[in-house]
């Protein structure tokens, strides 16, 4: 099978992430493809169920002993297609891919397959292994659930990074803030306390952290961390003083900052607030997600840059993203993690696309990379 019939198979199978979308696919009909066809290749696989009906895929090959192992990983959920037909019908045109997942990221995993493979026929010491997982794209719930049965000396996961060489990127947390006025007719102002001009008042707040973080020294990758409102809800009706007002916050973070750090700073702006008797908000920390950094001297990165260095013809950019990742769950299990991945665009969009070439390109340094770790 070439790379891309596997990639149009992949495609094919709607691996929709049900937490996104109600009634989606989930990942258990592309987890039994992949386990099926590692396992006609001689490659050892199996399930892990994450949660009922959210399964990843764990593989190995088995090294003969004495050498460093290295995990290949890549996700099988995508978001949904949003109603647009033809989405799950690969699409090939001018060396590219369309479909939803190509880029985001079933290219990446296309790779990781074909470089196991090369793997098997290697004869390396050391161990080379595959976690293909559920819920990336939601609550992580299919890495949280490998790294609790499989590690490795190092990782590469193949997330899109336009063939460059990513060694950190943002993480975020999601933080709820309430605030609390007092009911009344709406033509009783002696009566009622507006708790959604009290929010007003947090909102600026936010605005001035924002214009604050923006000033801090910037991350030589990253940039800034940054904040926003994203859902607001509050009142009752037109003719009536808001009782409650409820704000959902995300704030991006960089390495260094912490869950801790950032509700400090929210709680810091509240309290000033607080200053006016009438007042009164409650603020808790909903979600966090660390952000994630290497180091550029670990052995990964440097075997990665090196091998990319060989394929490509010079050596890759080493670059920070934006976007969380499972990356930043198996740093924080202790495992020295890069990311690296093919090139294209249109991830979560209507028109998604890789570049096939590029994808061949990726397949060529994992197999690259992995003879020089797993030697």
């Amino acid at each position: 099978m070439t790379l891309t019939d596997l990639l149009a198979a992949l495609v094919r199978i709607d691996s929709t992430n049900p937490a996104l979308v109600p009634g989606g696919a989930g990942e258990t009909v592309i987890a039994r493809f992949v386990t099926t066809w590692l396992t006609a290749h001689g490659i050892p696989a199996e399930l892990d169920e994450a949660a009922p009906g959210r399964h990843s895929v764990i593989a190995r090959v088995p090294g003969t002993g004495g050498g460093r192992s290295l995990m290949l990983n890549a996700h099988l959920d995508t978001v949904g297609t949003g109603g647009l037909p033809g989405l799950l019908g690969p699409v090939v045109r001018d060396g590219r891919m369309y479909g939803r997942g190509t880029y985001d990221m079933k290219g990446g995993l296309a790779a990781c397959l074909l470089a196991l493979l090369e793997a098997r026929d290697a004869g390396l010491r050391g161990d080379v292994l595959l976690t293909a997982v559920a819920d990336e794209e939601h609550a992580s719930l299919g890495i949280q659930s490998v790294l609790l049965r499989v590690t490795a000396d190092a990782a590469i996961v193949t997330e899109p990074t336009e063939l460059n060489v990513s060694v950190a990127h943002k993480g975020f947390t999601w933080h709820e803030i309430t605030t609390f006025g007092r009911a009344a007719h709406g033509s009783r102002p002696d009566l009622g306390i507006d708790a959604i001009a009290h929010m007003g008042r947090v909102l600026g707040g936010l605005e001035a952290l924002g214009r604050d973080l923006a000033a801090r020294p910037a991350h030589p990758l990253l940039g800034h961390g940054s904040l926003h409102a994203s859902l607001i809800t509050g009142g009752q009706d037109l003719s009536s003083y808001p009782g409650r007002c409820t704000l959902r916050v995300e704030r991006r973070t960089l390495p260094g900052e912490t869950p801790e750090g950032v509700t400090r700073e929210i709680d810091a702006l509240l309290g000033e607030l607080a200053a006016d008797a009438t007042f009164r908000a409650e603020h808790r920390l909903t979600l966090a997600r660390e952000p994630f950094g290497v180091g550029q001297d670990e052995p990964i990165v440097q075997s990665l840059r090196t091998a990319a260095a060989g394929v490509l013809g010079g050596p890759p950019a080493l670059i920070g993203q934006s976007f969380w990742m499972d990356s930043a769950f198996l740093a924080a299990a202790g495992i020295p993690t890069a990311v690296f991945g093919p090139r294209g665009a249109g991830a979560h969009a209507a028109e998604e696309w890789v570049d096939l070439a590029s994808v061949e390109r990726c397949r060529e340094v994992l197999s690259a990379t992995i003879r020089d770790f797993c030697a």
